[in-house]
C-alpha cells in the first residue's frame, strides 16, 4: 500500500528547549509516532530553534518553499498551533497552501485543518492563531520592559560590545582580557590622526581581533567601535 507523504515542522525557543515538554526531541517523537500510526511517510523534517541572538525562522520559509515546489506532498505535521504560527502572515501563507489541498495535522490538539474544514473549525483555529501572536507580542513587550529597567539602573541591557563580555553570574559587563589591549591600541592609533580606519582595521586583523561571528573584523565594524560612546562610558 502506498503511504501518504508528509513533512513535519518543530519549533522551540532556546528557553523552551530546556523543558522536556517543549523540546525538539519531544516534538519529533510525538510527530513520528503519529505518522507511523496514520501510515504517513515523512519525507522532510524542518526544525527551527530560536535564540535571544537570532530571531526569525529560516526553516519555516524553507518548508513553505518546499511544499510549493512539491504539491504532491499534502500533509504537514506539527505539534500544535503556536508551534506553527508566529504572526498572521504565517497563517495567510499556509492558508493559501490549504486551499491547494494541504492538510495541517495539529497532533497534540487532535485537529486536522484542510480545505473542506467547517467554518466553525476555521474560526476556532483563527482565534488560536491570534492567541499565539498575542503571546509573542506580550513576550516582546516584557523583554523591552526588562531592558529598559536594566538601563535605568545604569547597566548595559544587551550583548557586550567587542572588547567586553557578559558575566553570567553578575549579569553585568566586564572587560574582556583577551581583547582589551587591541581595542585600546585601536583608539590610540586613530586618535593620533596618522592612521586611517582601514589601517586600524588591518592592525586589528593582524592582532587576531574577531567579532562574535568568528569572521575577520570588517572596516565598518572598526568604524562602529570607534564611534560607539560605550567605550567612553555612555550608552543609548
Amino acid at each position: 500500500m502506498m503511504k501518504n507523504k508528509a513533512v513535519l515542522y518543530a519549533r522551540v525557543s532556546s528557553k523552551e528547549q530546556e523543558q522536556e515538554g517543549f523540546s525538539i526531541p519531544a516534538q519529533l517523537r510525538l510527530l513520528k509516532d503519529y505518522a507511523q500510526k496514520q501510515g504517513f511517510e515523512i519525507i522532510r523534517e524542518f526544525v527551527d530553534v530560536e535564540t535571544a541572538k537570532q530571531a526569525g525562522r529560516e526553516h519555516f520559509g524553507e518548508m513553505v518553499g518546499y511544499l510549493k515546489e512539491n504539491p504532491s506532498i499534502q500533509i504537514l505535521l506539527v505539534e500544535k498551533t503556536d508551534r506553527l504560527y508566529r504572526n498572521f502572515r504565517d497563517y495567510v501563507t499556509l492558508d493559501d497552501l490549504i486551499q491547494q489541498d494541504l492538510a495541517i495535522h495539529l497532533v497534540k490538539e487532535g485537529e486536522v485543518l484542510g480545505k473542506d474544514s467547517r467554518s466553525h473549525q476555521k474560526f476556532i483555529h483563527g482565534i488560536k492563531v491570534l492567541m499565539a501572536k498575542n503571546y509573542i507580542d506580550n513576550l516582546s513587550e516584557e523583554v523591552k520592559k526588562g531592558m529598559a529597567e536594566k538601563a535605568a539602573r545604569g547597566d548595559y541591557p544587551s550583548t557586550a560590545p567587542i572588547g567586553y563580555r557578559n558575566n553570567r553570574e553578575t549579569k553585568l559587563l566586564e572587560v574582556d582580557p583577551d581583547n582589551v589591549r587591541v581595542i585600546r591600541e585601536m583608539f590610540r592609533r586613530y586618535a593620533t590622526g596618522n592612521y586611517s580606519i582601514s589601517q586600524v582595521r588591518d592592525f586589528a586583523q593582524a592582532e587576531g581581533l574577531y567579532p562574535k561571528s568568528g569572521r575577520k573584523i570588517a572596516r565598518s565594524s572598526v568604524e562602529r567601535i570607534l564611534k560607539n560612546p560605550f567605550y567612553y562610558g555612555a550608552f543609548q
